[in-house]
């Protein structure tokens, strides 16, 4: 219970105390977009980290020589917990944000610092919506910045971390449309953070392996039809791999 508390009143701590910060940051990124995307990127990674540790979250990662520094990508990651975006986010090298459910835009605070890392919210019942975020994430990443995105849709409910659900091949075009590396992400063992038993939050130890990069600039026509599903077999492989871990 007390992690919960704790947890939750330093998240908003951080919000209202951070509020003038932020508005420094972004007058900043008026003359230096660059200095201000990497001071917010440090923020709020260094505000992940405290909340892991609040949380007795033990994180083991495997696989950060795939983390590319000097090529914006496209990360692909299984869904069990909310602690997802928490846990990967602080081993990002570049500054990048996440494909966000639509109803995040409307918490008070929250949205703005989500605005300042560059994710999108996205109305996933809305077609024309999703192919406007689809065409500005391809900016984004054009533009240097990461995307990370959850192609399952929704979070994961069963009761082990596979199989996984079906993926949707509609993101992956961020990828194809311009040739940026995928790279796979496996999270193991994030659900008993709190899903498994909410609302409490229990100290877990999770793993998370970020894959090698899929390079998608050479892809056929048919390879790039099914990204989405040899993306998916490569995170099962990796879960499985590493479920002993855990």
């Amino acid at each position: 219970m007390f992690r919960l508390i704790f947890s939750v009143l330093f998240a908003v701590l951080y919000l209202i105390l951070g509020l003038p910060v932020l508005g420094v940051l972004c007058l900043v990124g008026k003359i230096n977009r660059n200095a201000k995307d990497r001071a917010c990127q440090a923020a709020v990674s260094w505000a992940f980290r405290v909340i892991l540790a609040i949380s007795g979250i033990r994180v083991t990662v495997l696989g950060k020589e795939n983390i590319p520094a000097e090529q914006a990508a496209l990360y692909v990651g299984n869904h069990r917990s909310n602690f997802d975006i928490l846990a990967t986010y602080p081993f990002m090298k570049r500054p990048g944000g996440y494909i966000a459910k639509k109803s995040m835009e409307k918490i008070p605070l929250l949205n703005l610092w989500m605005r300042a890392i560059y994710c999108f919210f996205l109305d996933r019942s809305n077609i024309k919506d999703g192919m406007q975020m689809i065409k500005d994430a391809i900016a984004q990443i054009k533009d240097g910045r990461n995307v990370f995105v959850f192609p399952e849709g929704t979070r994961n409910r069963g009761e082990a971390d596979t199989p996984l659900l079906p993926f949707h091949e509609g993101s992956f075009r961020i990828a194809t449309m311009t040739g940026c590396p995928v790279i796979p992400v496996a999270i193991n063992n994030s659900v008993n953070i709190l899903e498994a038993h909410s609302p409490w939050i229990k100290s877990t130890h999770i793993v998370i392996e970020f894959g090698a990069p899929v390079d998608t600039s050479n892809l056929s026509r048919d390879e790039k039809k099914h990204l989405g599903e040899t993306t998916r077999g490569i995170i099962t492989e990796m879960l499985e791999k590493n479920q002993s871990l855990v």
